[in-house]
C-alpha cells in the first residue's frame, strides 16, 4: 500500500494525471458477521478550517489501517489537500498547516478518489466520529458528487463502553492516551492523531475478544447498547 502511495504521490508530481474509476469505487461495508481479529478497520482523523461543518472545510487528512489486529505502517493515508483560497487564520495555531501548504497540497479531487480507494470500503473508526463523518461526507459530496454511506464507529464511546470504571480525568483523546500510558508523537496532526486512535482502538478490540466480542455487529450491538443505557442515566 505504501508503494501505491508513493507512486500516485510521484506521478502527481511529475504532472501525470492519476487514473481512477469512479463507477467501480470499493463500496462502504455494513456491520455484518466480519471477525475483529482479520477485518481490515480504517481509523481516521481530520484537520480542519474551524468546527463547523457548514461553513468549515477539510484541509488534511491521516488515516492508518487496522489489519489482523495489528497496524502495518505500510498501510497508512496522510495528505494535507492543496485549498490555497481557504482562510485558515483562526485554526494556524493550533493544527500548524499555512498558506505554504495548502499551496502545495494534494489536488483535492484526486486525493479523494485515492482516499476512497485506498479504504476500500472498509469500516471507518475515529475519536469523536460523528465530527471526521460529517465533514468527510460533506467534502465528498461537494467534490466528487459522492454520497455512499459508510460504517463509522466512535472511538470516544467504545473505549468507555469496554471499560466504563476508568478513571481517565476527561474524556479527550489525550486523557484516553494518557490512562493507557501511550505516546502521541504530535497533537494536532491528522496522522499523529489517526495513529493514536488506533493504538487505543487496538486495546479496545483486544478487551472485546476477550470478553466474548468476535465480530463487527457484535461490536456494534455493544456500542448500541451502552448508548442507550448512557441516555438511560440522563433522564
Amino acid at each position: 500500500m505504501l508503494e501505491q502511495i508513493k507512486d500516485w504521490i510521484h506521478r502527481r508530481l511529475s504532472g501525470a494525471t492519476a487514473l481512477h474509476d469512479f463507477d467501480n469505487l470499493p463500496k462502504p461495508a455494513t456491520a455484518a458477521s466480519q471477525p475483529l481479529a482479520t477485518t481490515r478497520l480504517i481509523v481516521l482523523d481530520l484537520e480542519t478550517t474551524g468546527l463547523n461543518p457548514a461553513k468549515d472545510e477539510v484541509i488534511a487528512i491521516g488515516a492508518v489501517a487496522i489489519d489482523a489486529m495489528k497496524i502495518p505502517f505500510d498501510d497508512q493515508f496522510d495528505l494535507i489537500l492543496r485549498r490555497p483560497e481557504l482562510d485558515i487564520s483562526e485554526t494556524v495555531l493550533i493544527h500548524g498547516i499555512g498558506n505554504e501548504a495548502l499551496t502545495r497540497g494534494h489536488e483535492t479531487e484526486d486525493a479523494l478518489l485515492h482516499l476512497l480507494e485506498w479504504m476500500d470500503g472498509d469500516p471507518v473508526f475515529a475519536f469523536h466520529a460523528a465530527f471526521d463523518q460529517k465533514f468527510l461526507e460533506k467534502t465528498l459530496k461537494q467534490t466528487l458528487g459522492y454520497s455512499q454511506s459508510h460504517l463509522w464507529l466512535d472511538v470516544a464511546d467504545i473505549l468507555p463502553a469496554f471499560f466504563p470504571n476508568a478513571e481517565t480525568g476527561g474524556t479527550r483523546l489525550d486523557n484516553w492516551s494518557d490512562y493507557f500510558g501511550l505516546e502521541v508523537s504530535e497533537r494536532h496532526h491528522a496522522a499523529a492523531d489517526a495513529l493514536a486512535t488506533a493504538e487505543l482502538m487496538l486495546i479496545c478490540l483486544n478487551k472485546a475478544l476477550k470478553s466474548g466480542v468476535n465480530t463487527l455487529s457484535e461490536l456494534n450491538d455493544k456500542l448500541r447498547y451502552y448508548r442507550r443505557l448512557k441516555t438511560i442515566q440522563r433522564l
